[in-house]
């Protein structure tokens, strides 16, 4: 099954809270954010942003130029009836992020939680770090978090890379300087617990 069938269907037959990775409210991915933008009218994109609330959030604090890009339709329309009228306020691209051209130098902060560590295939993660580094402005900043070293081998039925940061970061190269990094465990839905690695970069 390709990634979008497989996405599509996992969307269409589950809540979005019925995911191990739902969170209300992803508190280190908001923080990571506000201290990449400079002004609300940053350039933000959310990759593999599907069903999450992280729009939400941002658009509450004012942030007035985001995209929210993911594989699978079904997630996207799933946030857009819930935002109601405040969607026409965002970029929605349901796209492969590993096939599709993004516009060059384009995005002030890149934002990925938990669509990375999906790319197992050498080539698939070097088609993700190209479009980054097509995509992210130069001094713009690239914010990527995978499952860490503890974290699961499989998710959603899918095989998984883990990472520690300088892993993550080799990955990216020495274009992507690493400002920061953090662990967080997050509590799935379930009562389980997943260990999350941040990596926060900035574009040389």
């Amino acid at each position: 099954m390709d990634p979008k069938s497989h996405w599509e269907k996992v969307y269409a037959t589950k809540a979005p809270d019925a995911v191990s990775w739902y969170r209300a409210h992803l508190e280190t991915s908001l923080a990571l954010i506000e201290r990449s933008a400079d002004t609300y009218s940053a350039s933000i994109i959310d990759v593999g942003g599907g069903e999450s609330t992280l729009v939400d959030d941002l658009l509450a604090r004012g942030y007035q130029n985001i995209t929210v890009l993911d594989v699978s339709q079904t997630a996207i329309d799933v946030t857009r009836k819930r935002l109601g009228l405040a969607a026409v306020q965002v970029c929605w691209l349901a796209v492969d992020i590993t096939k599709v051209q993004l516009a060059p130098n384009t995005y002030d902060v890149w934002h990925d939680r938990a669509v990375f560590h999906f790319l197992t295939g050498s080539e698939e993660r070097l088609a993700y770090v190209r479009q980054v580094a097509h995509a992210v402005r130069p001094g713009g900043h690239v914010i990527v978090s995978t499952f860490g070293p503890e974290g699961p081998t499989m998710c959603s039925g899918l095989d998984v890379a883990l990472y520690d940061a300088e892993a993550l970061h080799e990955q990216f190269g020495i274009r992507f300087r690493l400002v920061d990094s953090s662990k967080e465990l997050h509590q799935t839905p379930f009562g389980t617990t997943q260990q999350f690695l941040y990596c926060y970069c900035r574009v040389e």
